[in-house]
């Protein structure tokens, strides 16, 4: 009888050490696919805000190169202005040489 009742309890354990195991691995699966699912969201974040910095950096530097642009065209006409200027000062200084000139 007593083997009988040790036999039953070894039975009883080794379904409940089954049992076990089985919840066990089926909270590990769940537990890993947790954590690859908040690795996944965890890159795919990152991976937006490494665009969205990229983007902002890429419109920074077209502002930056439109602003070099304007700025380098505002000194090339103020270069041509006063190259202009300087021409007509040379020339009225020739014409007023020559007129001097003239006029000894």
């Amino acid at each position: 009888m007593r083997n009988a009742i040790f036999a039953g309890f070894a039975i009883l354990t080794a379904i409940s050490l089954t049992a076990c195991s089985e919840k066990a691995q089926d909270s590990l699966e769940n537990a890993g696919a947790a954590i690859s699912n908040d690795v996944d969201s965890t890159l795919d974040h990152a991976g937006d805000r490494i665009d969205n910095g990229l983007d902002r950096a890429g419109r920074a530097i077209n502002n930056g190169a439109e602003r070099v642009g304007a700025t380098t065209d505002q000194a090339a006409r103020d270069a041509d202005r006063k190259a202009d200027a300087a021409k007509r000062n040379v020339g009225e200084s020739l014409e007023k040489a020559g007129n001097d000139l003239k006029n000894e």
